[in-house]
């Protein structure tokens, strides 16, 4: 269990700001003129700063897109951890994925969602996790299976399963028409139904040997 957060100081509020004007300004740019179209000095002067100020808290326009999202992908393993220890991994991996995405559609989502659209290729490097997260989300997943990583498959392959549904709807959701009113929470939820199942559960041997030779 965690404690509350830490308070921002001024300065990191103060950083927090100027972050989040750049996003915005970005996003705006990108829906009205094409990701490809605007430079990074478009963005600062939108955003009001200079462009070394821009590079201060950004390296590159694409991160104004990428970030948010794979720091959300990050995020899952320590959603992961905070699960009822009851929970089978696959339900708590599942509702873990389903916290991280209900927390991603705020306020900026719709302006970021007409921005993506506007650079295509970026779309396939949305759901990237880094080594680390995925090392540790498999051992969590391993963990509640009450198994070896080394040796059984299935917390990797659970883990592969469920990141590959919730991408899916992810990206089901970033194309889909303003007219579908269906939340990204609500596509991410009926994806990962697919992947919920008996063969997750916790078994005391669950590693078979392989046959013995025949000489």
């Amino acid at each position: 269990m965690t404690g509350p957060d830490k308070p921002l100081s001024l300065r990191e509020r103060q950083r927090a700001q100027v972050r989040a004007d750049i996003r915005l300004a970005a996003y705006r740019l990108f829906s009205a003129h094409g990701f490809d179209n605007v430079t990074t000095e478009q963005i600062a002067a939108a955003a009001g700063i200079s462009p070394s100020t821009f590079f201060r808290h950004t390296a590159t326009k694409e991160e104004l897109l990428l970030d948010p999202v794979r720091r959300g992908w990050g995020a899952i393993a320590s959603l992961l951890e905070e699960r009822p220890s009851a929970e089978s991994a696959d339900v708590a991996l599942a509702r873990a994925i389903e916290a991280r995405t209900g927390a991603f559609q705020d306020s900026e989502s719709e302006q970021w969602r007409a921005a993506i659209l506007t650079a295509p290729a970026l779309l396939e490097k949305l759901t990237v996790l880094t080594r680390e997260d995925k090392s540790r989300l498999v051992k969590l997943t391993a963990a509640r299976m009450g198994t070896d990583p080394e040796r059984d498959m299935r917390p990797a392959l659970l883990l592969h399963l469920a990141f590959a549904a919730a991408d899916f709807a992810f990206q089901q959701w970033v194309r889909t028409s303003v007219d579908d009113h269906r939340s990204l929470q609500v596509l991410v939820s009926e994806a990962l139904q697919a992947v919920l199942g008996p063969q997750w559960e916790r078994r005391r041997s669950r590693i078979t040997k392989p046959p013995k030779r025949i000489r």
